[in-house]
């Protein structure tokens, strides 16, 4: 008898894990390689967040907390998300999770029966059609590419939709590529969505911060669809606080309660000294954070210049987030110093054993033809990986 369940064994690695882990064991073994793979600020936690964990802690705050977080927390987001987002949740239409990720996965579990079609425009985060599969969904891929700009249509949207669709799930600002929806593209896609009150929007924001044009809007902001739709949100990239695990959605009260519920069962509150820290850093003005903020764009800037040099690459201008995500379709069905490439996961191995620079193959983002760099990395370590990147491919052209 096989031990693993059929969910277990239905579900893929993280693809950003797996070429992390590979960078890290060649660096381990000698070999000077340059990561770009994880999706993480290089930035320490800012001073006044981790002098709220410090008092936390001396304030005892080592008990569980309320499911959903503590009042004070909830309050914080719904203030923020009312001066930020221009959106009235209240208290108790909040979940504060283990991270965005959780509360993704408590979205899902909440609404999720087996046989269900979740929408996901491509390119989607790689854990986005991993949670639909442990869930029992199936994902219904909408491709993009970078003639589009890598954003779906109100046209397509409509199409895809049917009476098996029970939630579409994107991110605005885009991980992997860079790119969000404007509020004129967002109303558009909201027309279609209020036709269907039997969906659900899942909208991933955790990259709102690190915008380098103006401010992103938020789907919710429509109030045909207000019913609709979770926002889910966190501080780990613009607070650099990835490792503290605090995410959260605010939700119609009627989602808000069944992510209580699924929370509940799978691990209670989040953890208490972070929750503590969140507070500060919601309350304090994001300008306060911005230098982050302003070198993510000084490095952008940089790897565009640089990238734009290389041959076979067709690449944008990323808008927001901290990624490129070059389309290289060009090098698939070459063969390239003996290796050929398929897809972009191979062309992706490539560049890591003969370049050694680490990024991820666009396959397990839904866009084949594309890989993703991250430019959370020092601005020589960044000019260094394009060097590399580029003498490589013009002698294996």
């Amino acid at each position: 008898m096989d031990k693993l369940s059929d969910r277990v064994k239905r579900l893929g690695y993280s693809q950003t894990f797996v070429m992390s882990n590979k960078a890290r064991d060649m660096k381990a073994s000698g070999i000077d390689v340059i990561s770009l793979t994880l999706g993480e600020p290089d930035f320490d936690v800012p001073d006044n967040i981790k002098q709220a964990a410090f008092d936390a802690i001396n304030e005892n705050y080592s008990h569980y907390s309320p499911v959903p977080g503590f009042l004070e927390l909830r309050q914080a987001i719904s203030e923020k998300l009312k001066r930020d987002n221009q959106l009235d949740y209240k208290p108790t239409q909040i979940c504060v999770s283990n991270g965005a990720k959780q509360a993704i996965i408590n979205v899902l579990a909440a609404i999720i029966n087996d046989g269900d079609e979740v929408i996901l425009p491509t390119p989607y985060w790689v854990s986005y059609d991993e949670m639909v599969k442990m869930m029992g969904g199936n994902s219904v891929m909408l491709p993009t590419s970078y003639v589009t700009d890598f954003k779906i249509t109100a046209e397509q949207l409509e199409e895809a939709i049917n009476e098996k669709t029970k939630a579409i799930l994107f991110s605005s600002p885009c991980n992997p590529s860079g790119g969000y929806y404007t509020y004129d593209e967002l109303k558009s896609l909201a027309k279609v969505i209020a036709k269907y009150p039997h969906v659900t929007v899942i909208s991933d924001e955790i990259y709102e911060y690190i915008n380098y044009e103006t401010k992103t809007t938020s789907i919710a902001q429509f109030s045909e669809i207000y019913e609709q739709t979770a926002v889910i949100n966190g501080m780990s990239k613009a607070f650099a606080m990835t490792g503290w695990r605090i995410g959260y959605s605010a939700c119609p009260e009627w989602l808000a309660k069944a992510c209580e519920k699924v929370q509940g069962q799978m691990t209670s509150g989040a953890n208490t000294v972070a929750q503590r820290a969140s507070i500060v850093a919601l309350k304090t003005n994001p300008s306060e954070y911005k230098y982050m903020i302003d070198a993510f764009e000084s490095r952008r800037n940089l790897v565009f210049n640089l990238m734009k040099e290389i041959p076979g690459f067709k690449v944008l201008l990323p808008k927001a987030a901290f990624y490129f995500f070059p389309d290289i379709s060009y090098y698939i069905g070459k063969t390239l110093n003996g290796t050929e490439i398929k897809d972009a996961d191979d062309f992706a191995m490539f560049i890591l054993e003969n370049a050694h620079v680490g990024c991820v193959g666009g396959v397990s983002f839904g866009s084949p033809e594309c890989i993703r760099f991250s430019y959370a990395a020092s601005e020589d370590d960044l000019r260094e990986a394009m060097r590399r990147i580029k003498d490589v491919l013009e002698k294996a052209v």
